[in-house]
Order: C-alpha cells, then sequence, then structure tokens
C-alpha cells in the first residue's frame, strides 16, 4: 500500500505511510459492522487515496495537484522504455536507497518501509537503542522529502550510486523472512516472496553487475529448501534432518544458473556471490553426508576475509566442525566467543552447544543450548533449542 501510495502522492513517503495507517483505521471502524469487502485492498486503496484527495482539496498549495488527480490517463502510452521496470515496491526501494542519505539511514529507512520491520528489530540490527532507530527513520523521511526525491527507478548512470545499498536492503529482508527474528513462525514467507521477486528484477534491471546475480542466486538456492524447513505443525526442521526430496529442483537450477552469471562478469566473486557458492553446495548433495563441507569451510575463510564479519566466522566454525571434528570447530569459536557484536547474539551458544555435544560433552552443551534458548525471540527456534537440551539431559 505504502508502495502503491508513494507513486499517487508524487513520492511523498511520509504522507503515503500517514494515508496507509488512516485507511486500516477506517477499515477497523467499518469491516466489523458492514462486513470485510470482497477486495479488501483495493478497498483501502480507494480509502486512502480519496482521503488525500480531500486533504488535496482542502489545501491551496495542492489546488493544482487536485485538477491533476482528476484528469483521465492519456489515450496513447507513451513508448516503453526497455531499461524500466514499473514497479512500484521496487521504485520504493530505490528512492529510500537514495544517495541523498548515508547508507545506514538507507538501509534502516528501506528496512522499515518495505521490509514492514518494527523500529526495535532495526534497532537490534545496529545495535543502537529504538530512540536512535527511529529519529534516523524520521530523519531520513525528512530529507526525501525536503529534496524532492522523485519516486522512480532512476536512470541506468545513477543506479550504480545505489545498488550497493539496495543488494543490502534486500539480503536483509530476505534473511528476515528464511528466519524470522521473533514471533511465532520459523519463516515470514511473504518477504521471501518479496525480496525474491525484486533480486529477480534487478537481474532484468542491471545484468552487468556481478553481485546482481550472486544475490538473486543465493536466494534461489536458499528458496529451494523452504519447504523443507517446516513441519506439517509448523515445528522447525534443521538442514541436515530434512527430506532433500521436497528440495525445489527448478529453484536450484535457477541458482546455479545465477552463480554462472555472476562468475563470468569480471570481479563476480563478491560477498553474494560466495554466500551462493556455500547455498550451492548443500544444494549439489543429494544427501546430508555428500556435503563438501571442506569446500564449505575454505568458501568461508574467503567470505571471512573480505567482510571481517564475526557472524561469518560463527558460520566457518561449524563448517570446520563438520570437516575437521568438533574440536576443530570449538578453536575456531573461541576466538570470536568475546566479540561485543555476538554478546547478544543466541546464535553463538546454539553453534557452542552442537560443537561440544558432537565433542561428548553433553553436560556443558546443555547448558549452552539453554543460554540459547532463553536468547531468541522466535518460538520456533526456542522449541528446537529447549528440546536439545531437554534431551541432553535426560541421557545424563
Amino acid at each position: 500500500m505504502i508502495a502503491g501510495l508513494a507513486r499517487f502522492c508524487n513520492g511523498d513517503i511520509g504522507r503515503a505511510e500517514e494515508l496507509a495507517q488512516d485507511a486500516l483505521v477506517s477499515a477497523l471502524e467499518t469491516w466489523p459492522a458492514e462486513g470485510v469487502p470482497r477486495n479488501p485492498g483495493a478497498w483501502l486503496m480507494t480509502t486512502a487515496k480519496n482521503r488525500q484527495i480531500d486533504l488535496a482539496r482542502r489545501s491551496r498549495i495542492f489546488h493544482v495537484k487536485v485538477e491533476e488527480l482528476g484528469r483521465e490517463l492519456p489515450v496513447s502510452a507513451p513508448e516503453p522504455d526497455p531499461e524500466a521496470i514499473d514497479d512500484d515496491l521496487l521504485s520504493l526501494v530505490f528512492t529510500t536507497c537514495h544517495p541523498v542519505l548515508s547508507q545506514d539511514a538507507q538501509v534502516a529507512l528501506t528496512l522499515r518501509m518495505v521490509g514492514g520491520l518494527k523500529t526495535e528489530e532495526i534497532a537490534r540490527a545496529f545495535l543502537v537503542s529504538d530512540k536512535t532507530i527511529g529519529q534516523r527513520i524520521s530523519r531520513a523521511k525528512r530529507t526525501l522529502a525536503d529534496a524532492e526525491v522523485p519516486f522512480e527507478v532512476p536512470p541506468p548512470d545513477e543506479r550504480p550510486a545505489r545498488i550497493a545499498a539496495v543488494l543490502a536492503v534486500v539480503y536483509l529482508i530476505y534473511n528476515e523472512g528464511y528466519a524470522a527474528t521473533a514471533g511465532e513462525d520459523w519463516m515470514r514467507l511473504d518477504l521471501c516472496e518479496d525480496a525474491l521477486r525484486l533480486g529477480r528484477m534487478l537481474q532484468q534491471l542491471m545484468p552487468r553487475e556481478a553481485e546482481v546475480h550472486g544475490l538473486a542466486a543465493l536466494m534461489e538456492l536458499q528458496s529451494s529448501r523452504l519447504r523443507a524447513r517446516t513441519a506439517p505443525d509448523g515445528s522447525a526442521i534443521l538442514l541436515l534432518d530434512q527430506n532433500r526430496q521436497r528440495w525445489d529442483r527448478l529453484l536450484i537450477d535457477r541458482g546455479l544458473a545465477a552463480i554462472e552469471r555472476a562468475k563470468a562478469i569480471p570481479g563476480g566473486t563478491g560477498p553474494y556471490t560466495l554466500q551462493a557458492e556455500i547455498a550451492a553446495c548443500h544444494a549439489r548433495a543429494r544427501r546430508s553426508e555428500e556435503t563438501d563441507w571442506h569446500r564449505i569451510a575454505a568458501l568461508y575463510r574467503d567470505l571471512s576475509n573480505r567482510t571481517g564479519s564475526p557472524v561469518v566466522e560463527l558460520n566457518r566454525a561449524v563448517a570446520v566442525g563438520m570437516a575437521s571434528g568438533p574440536e576443530a570447530g570449538l578453536r575456531v569459536l573461541d576466538a570470536i566467543a568475546d566479540d561485543p557484536a555476538l554478546a547478544e547474539y543466541h546464535l553463538l551458544p546454539s553453534v557452542r552447544g552442537d560443537l561440544l555435544e558432537k565433542a561428548g560433552r553433553g553436560g556443558e552443551a546443555a547448558e549452552e543450548f539453554d543460554r540459547a534458548a532463553a536468547m531468541t525471540r522466535n518460538e520456533r527456534e526456542r522449541e528446537v533449542l529447549s528440546r536439545r537440551r531437554d534431551e541432553l539431559r535426560a541421557g545424563s
């Protein structure tokens, strides 16, 4: 709704958000008495647009705009632009990732407007207070409005300046969908679908950008597992326990093809492509026992050298543990255990618990799983961690 209304409001994102909220309030007041309309989305959009028209009519400043809103569309359509993609959501991503904003502001605003993440969820991602991120988002909206940034996918010569932030946003939206930070669901499939669709459109829009194909490949390959990641009751199924017959081979083929497109472009082994290569190692293994963990560990080492991310090192510890034994994995983990960025990160004790269990140190592993369960805000993940803790304690 916000993306569609932003176009209707000539790119005023703040006004579009207010109109969407007003329409939802109107629905809460009207639908219980009159019933849910046949097309709720159309009802909400019409209500929001009518609200904007009413506001414009009462304002002399928008008098000319009101007349424009009342005109019919021209009979003859303009010539199509082969390099343009008429998609409101993608236009909103490019608008909020405008170079007039800092990259932190770009990502925070886009996660709020496009990803629909709550302010406190974004604050946790940036390791800052809710108030700080709220102020950052508000300032970003005002900056875009003051700069009169147009609501559109920018022309080809302006896209490279925005693509790094756009890819970061799409990546983070997909990650939140693939493994939800909080709530009762293991995944948020709507976010996965939105991010994957945006990734595919970016491939059309910027076919010469290697990392565009790398990110698309990563999302295709990760999406191939979605059906196998949950049981019928919604409980989580971990990677090594999944029924690989349920993996989507079409998406795997699309992902592998996108990796090849990325590698065919000079400099085509960036961080997203490396992550896609890791996902491809899993996709090529018909059984979990066939997984090439040595290659995965090497790819994580390359990725860590490029990014310096402690989260990447955490994943490398898992791969090293699978390739060379749990004690080797624990040594990698020990090197990052005191990193402040991981102090509240539940996957640190989760990974340690897994490696300790494989090393035959069940009592210590149970304690780590207990710590991780207390730290996570996702109910399904807490179920998995609590179950592993309880099984270890019952067997001791």
